[in-house]
């Protein structure tokens, strides 16, 4: 069995409140439309004690449980604007378009390359790199 996330095992308050207010609006959502558990966790692809655990805002199921509700309940198009870069405040000189580029890491030195003291070696000659 895998072991916890740190936020899995004590949620943040606001992470926790998050799921618990999202598991309430997808039971609600379910009832108003007549359909229970096993249902609507057959139409997602979970069973009904996923369904549950969904409802109940237990932060170890899988988001793709709940986005599979959302998606079943008609919901997905409100998710699309969560996190959406037009819409961050945090950087908005950035654009959406623009995306950050991964940093390299510096070059290892080979253990070849340290013995030599930066010299190759190569059929028995000594090469220096130019630098």
């Amino acid at each position: 069995m895998p072991r916890l996330s740190k936020i899995s095992k004590s949620p943040p308050t606001a992470v926790a409140n998050a799921l618990d207010r999202l598991g309430r609006n997808i039971r609600i959502a379910r009832l108003r439309r007549g359909l229970s558990r096993d249902k609507l966790g057959e139409r997602i692809g979970i069973s009904r004690f996923v369904l549950a655990d969904i409802e109940n805002g237990k932060p170890t199921t899988a988001m793709a449980a709940y986005v599979g509700a959302l998606w079943a309940l008609d919901f997905l198009d409100d998710l699309q604007a969560v996190a959406e870069p037009d819409r961050d405040k945090a950087n908005p000189v950035i654009s959406p378009t623009d995306t950050p580029k991964p940093m390299r890491k510096p070059k290892k030195k080979t253990k070849l390359a340290l013995k030599s003291g930066g010299q190759n070696h190569l059929d028995g000659r000594l090469f220096r790199r130019n630098q």
